[in-house]
C-alpha cells in the first residue's frame, strides 16, 4: 500500500503538471487478479480496487494502519463496477451485482472478495475512513440507492445521482458514498462547483470509454487547474479545492467523503463567475 502526502494551497500554485498528477491523481490501482490500495494522509483515507478473477482475494491489514486487521478502527465502502461477485464479511456472504454497494462497519476481522466468473470478474472499488463506532454490514442494491435526476441537457449536465451510504441510507460513522451517472450528450459534473472544508472528497471515474477522457477541475475557485483522467482513475480533493469535471463523452463516477460531518448538503458554493 503506497502512501500519498497531499500538498497544501500554498505549494499548490507552483506545482507542475506532473507534480499535480503525482499528488492528487491515483493511477495504476486497477489490476485483474490483484488488490491495490493507497493510503492518503488527508483524513487518513484508504482507496483502491480489488479485482478477483479465478480465486478469492483477502483484504489484509497493512503496517501503515498499525492494526491487527483492516477494520479494527476503520469502516469500508465497497462498490462493484464489474461483473457479479461476492464479499464475505460479518460472517455472511453478500452478493453484489453491478452498481451494488456494501457497507462494512468497524470490527469485522475477515473480509474476502470473489467473482462469480473469472471471464467477467467483479471490480470492487474500495473506500475506507477511520471509524470510532461500529455499524452493521449493510448491502444497498442499485435500485435502492435513491436515484435522483438533476441538471439539464441545455446546460450539458443532465445526470442521475445515486446515494448509497448516507444519513438516510446505509448508516456509517463518517463515510458518505454514492455514484453519479452522466446522461448521453451531457459532459459536466458538479457545475457550478463547491468546496467543503469540513470533508475531503474522492472521485473515481468509471464507464469512461477507452478513447475518452475526463478533465477533472480542482484548486481554489480563483486559481483552478485540471487533471486529465482515464477510466478508473481516482482524484483526491482536499477541503480547499473545488471538484468538478467535463468529459469528452458521458461517464460515471463514484464520490466518497469523510471528515467532520455527513450532511450531503454541507457545501460552500463557488459561482461560475467566480472561477478563474
Amino acid at each position: 500500500m503506497k502512501t500519498i502526502l497531499l500538498a497544501d494551497p500554498v505549494r499548490y500554485p507552483r506545482m507542475t503538471t506532473e507534480e499535480l498528477r503525482s499528488t492528487f491523481l491515483l493511477k495504476g490501482l486497477f489490476a485483474p487478479g490483484a488488490l491495490h490500495l493507497a493510503y492518503v494522509d488527508l483524513d487518513r483515507a484508504v482507496v483502491g480496487h480489488a479485482v478477483p478473477t479465478d480465486k478469492a482475494i483477502t483484504l489484509p491489514t497493512y503496517p501503515e494502519l498499525r492494526a491487527s486487521y483492516f477494520t479494527e478502527r476503520r469502516e469500508l465502502g465497497v462498490l462493484n463496477i464489474g461483473g457479479g461477485g461476492a464479499v464475505h464479511a460479518g460472517g455472511q456472504t453478500w452478493n453484489l451485482e453491478n452498481l451494488d454497494v456494501l457497507y462494512v462497519g468497524r470490527g469485522n476481522p475477515e473480509i474476502h472478495f470473489e467473482s462469480h466468473s473469472a471471464d467477467e470478474p467483479a471490480v470492487f472499488y474500495l473506500l475506507s475512513y477511520p471509524a470510532h463506532t461500529g455499524y452493521p454490514v449493510t448491502l444497498v442494491k442499485k435500485a435502492d440507492a435513491n436515484p435522483t435526476t438533476i441538471g439539464s441537457a441545455e446546460t450539458c449536465n443532465l445526470r442521475t445521482i445515486c446515494k448509497y451510504i448516507h444519513l438516510e441510507g446505509a448508516r456509517s460513522c463518517q463515510l458518505v458514498m454514492g455514484v453519479t451517472h452522466l446522461h448521453s450528450g451531457s459532459a459536466w459534473n458538479t457545475m457550478p462547483p463547491h468546496t467543503h472544508m469540513r470533508r475531503s472528497e474522492i472521485y473515481m471515474y468509471f464507464n469512461v470509454a477507452l478513447d475518452a477522457r475526463v478533465f477533472h477541475l480542482m484548486g481554489p475557485p480563483n486559481e483552478t487547474r485540471h487533471l486529465v483522467m482515464a477510466n478508473r482513475d481516482i482524484a483526491v480533493s482536499p477541503g480547499w479545492s473545488i471538484h468538478a469535471g467535463m468529459g469528452t463523452r458521458a461517464y460515471s463516477f463514484c464520490w466518497g467523503m469523510g471528515g467532520e460531518n455527513q450532511d450531503y448538503a454541507d457545501m460552500d458554493p463557488a459561482p461560475i463567475d467566480s472561477l478563474l
